[in-house]
């Protein structure tokens, strides 16, 4: 048996935190994702299985919900769900048995790095790292956009606190990114 030890997709042992002036950077490694897509022809028993399973409804088109586990569009009929990695460690394997072939699940946690962005007026550096009109959010918003040539996710929790989904193998690229969008704005 191997002696394997966990690392961040920075290559750490520890996820990384950082503050820059009154913006605090972390990576977060402690939640598990797994897409779930509706399947044609059983689309209704699909929403229904994993509206219980989230205990909510799925968010519209570009939104998203939050709770102890959370949702968030990010397609068609395509929706990437979170869960804390304690208690859903095998998130993917969770879905897939209770969709009981009702919907196409794919395990996500390790094929992205997880970001969240704190602090007042995000609006400045996410205005230098991506074309999205952060200014017109409200909180709960999710978008698709282009971070230094890198395909991301910018999730809005709220007003003070984004999550940049990237790509895991791009981790680096996307954190010196982020770092420098912040030291040009403080």
């Amino acid at each position: 048996m191997h002696n394997l030890n966990p690392i961040s997709p920075l290559g750490n042992t520890k996820p990384l935190s950082e503050e820059f002036g009154l913006y605090t950077l972390s990576e977060i490694t402690s939640y598990s994702l797994a897409s779930f897509t509706l399947r044609k022809g059983t689309e209704g028993d699909a929403r229904k299985i994993i509206e219980r399973f989230i205990q909510g409804s799925l968010p519209d088109i570009m939104t998203s919900n939050f709770g102890k586990i959370s949702s968030f569009w990010i397609g068609p009929s395509q929706w990437l769900i979170e869960a804390p990695m304690e208690t859903h460690e095998d998130l993917a394997g969770e879905l897939t048995e209770i969709s009981n072939g009702k919907a196409s699940v794919t395990e996500q946690t390790d094929a992205w790095c997880r970001f969240d962005l704190n602090g007042q007026e995000l609006a400045s550096p996410l205005a230098l790292l991506c074309n999205v009109d952060v200014p017109s959010f409200k909180g709960g918003e999710v978008t698709r956009c282009q971070m230094d040539h890198m395909g991301c996710f910018l999730i809005c929790r709220d007003l003070t606190n984004v999550t940049i989904l990237g790509p895991r193998s791009a981790a680096n690229s996307l954190h010196h990114a982020i770092v420098t969008a912040l030291k040009a704005v403080i």
